[in-house]
């Protein structure tokens, strides 16, 4: 049906209206997407672009026309480039990488200033005596303690207290009685043991002016200002003065005391430098000079043990003190009770052969006997 104006002449229908439209329409969405096809990333020129387009969207005619050549079929991967039907996939999300967990190097112990010089090649030198995960948690190192007594070394050894587990055992005779903890190191408790070393005077006939406790129970009443080592329920060892450095808590385990301190807050003490027989008791022969033993704390906390065949109250005190003790104390002293011994597991993990630190009279294999005075056993901590 055709309308006719008043002048006669014809005007457009809506139907023609409407295709225009739709023409205008296609027209621009076809401009649309010719320019982000010959946009799409990549080193092809602008007709290949256009080309590689009309093939993936059924368009081979125009494909044909723009290459100059017919093709069948569409060329590469049209599902990966078609930006224009299809969003492009996220990229997966890499996981973050874990952080490797590193272990804290230990490094060697500063050398010791010797006692006698001029020092020896390696005197006061520490190396390590027992590795846990290839670290010298434990090391030691030798020294004169005097330019003539040169068969007798002082044997000094630091460990680290964190890397370690630290047992008080009672002895048969000292304290005596009847406990859970052995007075020996038996053979199903010998896994990762590293080292042991004895404990203090006599507290039977009070020698040790001090007390002994355990796991609850006080063999000997514990005294205020005596020199204490102090054992941890987590294994830790701790030394001070009782009811100043240190006290009971409901973390102690164990306190094993003797005498007054060698070394306070870093410095040898005057009853080092006045002491008598009263303080530091009887000797063999009444020398000066005997096999002594001694044990203390660094300011990190680290266990420093010291002891040898030949030495006096003054050099045991003064080695504790240059090792870096801020408190010690004496252990035991006379030809049959000092000793340190460490374990080598390598072979026999749970039966470690063990050595004398330096040469002590007592054979290594003591603790692994039941021993008549109390001793410590340190373990690799778990």
């Amino acid at each position: 049906m055709v309308f006719h104006n008043g002048g006669g002449r014809p005007r457009p229908t809506l139907l023609r209206r409407w295709g225009l439209t739709a023409a205008l329409l296609v027209l621009a969405l076809l401009a649309y997407c010719v320019h982000d096809a010959v946009s799409l990333p990549g080193k092809d020129g602008a007709s290949a672009k256009l080309a590689r387009w009309s093939r993936c969207h059924y368009l081979g005619y125009v494909a044909d026309v723009v290459d100059g050549h017919p093709r069948t079929a569409p060329s590469g991967d049209c599902s990966a480039s078609d930006a224009l039907t299809q969003a492009q996939p996220l990229a997966a999300a890499k996981p973050k990488p874990r952080p490797t967990p590193t272990v804290t190097p230990v490094p060697l112990h500063a050398r010791v200033r010797p006692l006698v010089s001029p020092a020896r090649p390696g005197e006061g030198v520490f190396t390590p005596l027992s590795l846990v995960k290839g670290q010298p948690v434990i090391q030691s190192a030798t020294m004169r303690p005097d330019p003539y007594d040169t068969d007798f070394p002082v044997g000094v050894v630091w460990m680290r207290n964190k890397a370690l587990t630290f047992q008080l055992h009672p002895g048969a005779e000292e304290p005596g009685g009847s406990w859970a903890v052995p007075s020996t190191i038996p053979a199903g408790r010998r896994t990762g043991l590293l080292a042991a070393y004895n404990g203090g005077f006599k507290l039977s006939n009070g020698d040790s002016h001090g007390g002994f406790y355990l796991n609850g129970r006080t063999a000997v009443p514990l005294r205020s200002g005596a020199a204490s080592e102090v054992f941890h329920r987590d294994g830790s060892l701790s030394v001070g003065v009782w009811n100043q450095d240190v006290a009971m808590a409901p973390d102690v385990v164990g306190v094993r005391q003797c005498l007054v301190p060698l070394v306070s807050h870093g410095a040898v003490t005057d009853a080092v430098r006045y002491g008598g027989t009263d303080v530091w008791g009887l000797t063999d022969g009444g020398n000066a000079s005997v096999p002594r033993s001694g044990v203390g704390i660094d300011r990190h906390g680290d266990i420093v043990y010291v002891g040898g065949r030949e030495l006096t109250v003054q050099s045991l005190a003064t080695v504790l003190q240059r090792a870096g003790a801020v408190t010690a104390m004496m252990l035991d002293i006379n030809l049959s009770w000092p000793s340190f011994i460490s374990y080598d597991g390598k072979r026999q993990p749970r039966d470690p052969v063990p050595h004398n630190l330096v040469n002590f009279v007592r054979d290594a294999t003591r603790y692994y006997d039941e021993s008549s005075r109390d001793f410590v056993a340190v373990y690799a901590r778990r």
